[in-house]
């Protein structure tokens, strides 16, 4: 019989949990590292909505030694009873069977983050085992199950105190389904527990990693915030200067929302804002953000006017003016949340974006009132920000190119590719004249364009847009690209699908790559996104022997090469300071050849955008305390350090 033969017997019913082993990046996007912690989010979600509802002050997650997690709470515990529909302990239907659990049909939580009920079983799913313990009634209930199938059917293992409740959740991801890696990272945890506790006000989230020797103390971080999103826009103002003490809080229920705004301008020029839907963070926003932002501009505006603080002749501020430095937590809770794609990343509820326009624009013109000296400070700070726009805007002007054919207006320094196809093409910055000379001769001219820059660029952080787009370099950057920024921004007309940051192996060299990348997040964040930014790693060593020639990328690999040829005095090993002396031959066997070099790309992990933002202040901002702190905290880490 033919292998090919395609009949009735050939269509596979996936029993139970199968589906979920088959395909996991359908349930939880992805096998890769991102995926293996969102299984730990997926538990500690089910936490957390039993503290939404009331029932739960205290999360505990523990990094056991075999990598392995513990998730404990104290809320009412997984029911024991018998399911009657499936006739089985609903712990064991809320383990096993997919689309099961207490967020269907509204009598079980009003609102959950947890969308599709698969959280619980999917993470059976793609366990190779899982432990649930459930404290009930005096009583402790204890179930195993291995890669999805139940071991034994729940059982009484001991006695808790009557009016003890909780669930214990221990389980071990399955190393056949997460290849990459099965060893979670703190600081991934540790950034995502922070925000489910400033967003749910009142929560103890304890994380605790016990994988340390013997001899050593668990690393254990708290967290705790009584005043929830208004702690969390003080922690992320915390690198930033405030322009008013107040952090505005507003909180009210209409429709059948309950909204959570919190909100502080700080004298920065960029925008911070973050938007949740039942402690989800929507990365692309939804009718919840756009709700705020009518909000916002609509009662700026009506307050400048009352005030004559803008003048007839003068146009409305806009949006983005009223925004300049402003960092924004704004949290909705919902109870049947729709969102756009799989991914929950854009809320579409329509009663979101009125329930959050009317709270805001109400409370916030009644705050106004009672502080005009807050109120004054903002709106001069977005007068001068729509000044500042105005000239960007001139300035603008000069670098859009009117078609991808016109040359013309290409920056002059600019060595472009013959080729026309994006895909094909790639565009390196590179740091200094000298490195950009050889850079041009190595080049494969169909397909690699050069763009050398001049010394540092501009410090985006610390800049207005007027001087943005006033800066040479950036200018150049911006025409190159072709995609224009902000609100222009068009990823269709990008001009090259590699853009390559090739700077210097040293601290020089790491500065003028974080000011680029700091351009780029704050002005074309999709270029990142979209996974186009890359990083060139040009070598460290070049060891010499007997006419025979290696490159090293790192000191281990220099070590490696040694002790394959042997180390005697024939050896010569020059350590690269600069892409300069490299010739053109060297830096395009090394770094430019695309059979051979190494590039690195630049990811960006959008649940944790908050945090990224945070740590482009704290490195390129004005204040120096949290940068110290942050270096104090981070200096275990560095590599090829210059001394």
């Amino acid at each position: 019989m033919s292998n090919n033969e395609y009949g009735a017997d050939q269509i596979q019913i996936l029993e139970g949990l199968e589906a979920v082993r088959k395909r996991p990046g359908m349930y939880i996007g992805s096998t890769s590292s991102r995926g293996l912690h969102h299984l730990v989010y997926e538990i500690v979600d089910n936490s957390v909505d039993e503290a939404l509802a009331g029932f739960c002050d205290t999360i505990t997650v523990e990094l056991n030694r075999d990598n392995s997690v513990t998730v404990t709470d104290n809320g009412r515990g997984i029911p024991v009873g018998i399911n009657h529909k499936a006739g089985l302990p609903a712990v064991e239907v809320v383990f096993t069977i997919l689309h099961a659990g207490g967020k269907f049909g509204g009598g079980g939580y009003k609102v959950s983050g947890g969308l599709h009920g698969v959280g619980a079983s999917v993470v059976n799913a793609l366990s190779d085992w899982l432990e649930v313990e459930i404290c009930s009634e005096g009583k402790v209930y204890k179930q195993r199950y291995e890669r999805g199938h139940v071991c034994y059917p729940l059982k009484v293992i001991g006695e808790c105190e009557s009016e003890k409740t909780g669930t214990k959740v221990t389980f071990k991801p399955d190393e056949t389904i997460f290849q990459e890696t099965v060893e979670y990272e703190f600081d991934v945890l540790k950034q995502r527990l922070r925000e489910m506790a400033f967003l749910t006000k009142g929560l103890h989230i304890i994380l605790k990693d016990l994988r340390v020797e013997e001899d050593q103390k668990p690393v254990v971080r708290e967290f705790h915030y009584e005043g929830g999103i208004k702690e969390f826009v003080t922690y992320l103002n915390r690198s930033k200067t405030a322009l008013y003490e107040d952090i505005m809080y507003f909180e009210g229920s209409k429709n059948n929302v309950y909204v959570e705004v919190a909100m502080q301008h700080n004298d920065s020029y960029t925008e911070s804002s973050y938007s949740f839907v039942n402690n989800i963070n929507t990365p692309e926003g939804g009718t919840h953000m756009v709700g705020f932002r009518n909000a916002l501009t609509k009662t700026f505006n009506d307050y400048a006017r009352g005030m004559k603080l803008l003048k007839e002749s003068e146009p409305n501020l806009t949006g983005e003016d009223i925004r300049e430095g402003l960092t924004a937590i704004i949290s909705v809770k919902i109870e049947d949340p729709q969102f756009e794609g799989q991914t929950k990343q854009k809320l579409g509820n329509s009663e979101a974006r009125n329930a959050v326009d009317n709270i805001v624009s109400e409370q916030l013109t009644y705050y106004l009132e009672q502080n005009p000296v807050v109120a004054k400070l903002i709106c001069e700070k977005s007068i001068l920000a729509q000044r500042a726009r105005d000239a960007a805007r001139k300035a603008r002007d000069l670098t859009r190119r009117k078609t991808a054919l016109e040359t013309a207006s290409l920056p002059g320094k600019l060595a472009d590719c013959s080729d026309r196809n994006p895909e094909n093409c790639e565009i390196y910055i590179v740091e200094g004249n000298s490195a950009g000379g050889s850079a041009k001769s190595a080049r494969s001219r169909a397909t690699q364009a050069i763009l050398p820059l001049r010394g540092k660029i501009l410090n985006v952080e610390k800049a207005r847009l007027d001087r943005i787009y006033a800066n040479e370099e950036i200018k150049a950057m911006i025409t190159a690209f072709g995609t224009g920024i902000h609100d222009d921004f068009d990823i269709s007309k990008l001009r090259y699908h590699k853009i390559i940051l090739m700077t210097d192996a040293d601290v020089d060299g790491a500065h003028i790559a974080t000011l680029l990348l700091t351009f780029i997040y704050r002005f074309m964040p999709e270029l990142i996104k979209q996974g186009y930014v890359y990083l060139a790693q040009p070598p460290l060593y070049k060891l010499e022997k007997n006419k025979n020639v290696w490159y090293a990328y790192s000191d281990d690999e220099l070590d490696q090469i040694l002790s394959e040829v042997g180390r005697d005095q024939n050896n010569k090993i020059q350590r690269y300071k600069g892409l300069g002396e490299m010739d053109a031959e060297q830096l395009w066997e090394t770094t430019m050849d695309p059979e051979k070099r190494i590039l690195l790309r630049v990811t960006m992990n959008e649940e944790a955008e908050s945090e990224i933002d945070l740590t482009f202040t704290t490195l390129m901002g004005d204040k120096v305390e949290p940068r110290r702190e942050f270096i104090e905290e981070n200096a275990r880490f560095v590599k090829n350090l210059d001394i």
